[in-house]
């Protein structure tokens, strides 16, 4: 990913950024033989694929719905992308015998 101008992030090294002089990013995620990519323009996601695909064997599936346990749910008219811990957050509530606890809301 460094040889296509991508930059590891600090925070998990498995997330790669790119960024353009006119302020378009590509975000790309690596987990063993998985990859998402998304970003601003659909032609530059392209691009990236295609130079990819040369290097690697690659299936370009559906756009996903989950990856790594979290939803994933898009609103393309409203170009919103929400990602969900739900049900992984209710599994440990569960195995800690906490699923009744109730929330408390942020000193903010």
């Amino acid at each position: 990913m460094l040889e296509h101008s991508f930059h590891k992030t600090q925070v998990d090294h498995s997330v790669f950024v790119k960024r353009y002089d006119e302020g378009d990013f590509l975000i790309l995620l690596l987990y063993v033989d998985d990859m998402l990519v998304f970003g601003q323009d659909t032609m530059k996601i392209a691009s990236l694929k295609k130079s990819l695909g040369k290097l690697f064997a690659m299936k370009d599936l559906e756009p996903p719905k989950q990856i790594l346990g979290m939803c994933i749910v898009r609103d393309i008219t409203k170009k919103v992308l929400w990602l969900s811990q739900e049900k992984y957050v209710t599994r440990i509530l569960e195995r800690f015998n906490m699923s009744e606890a109730k929330p408390v809301g942020s000193a903010n």
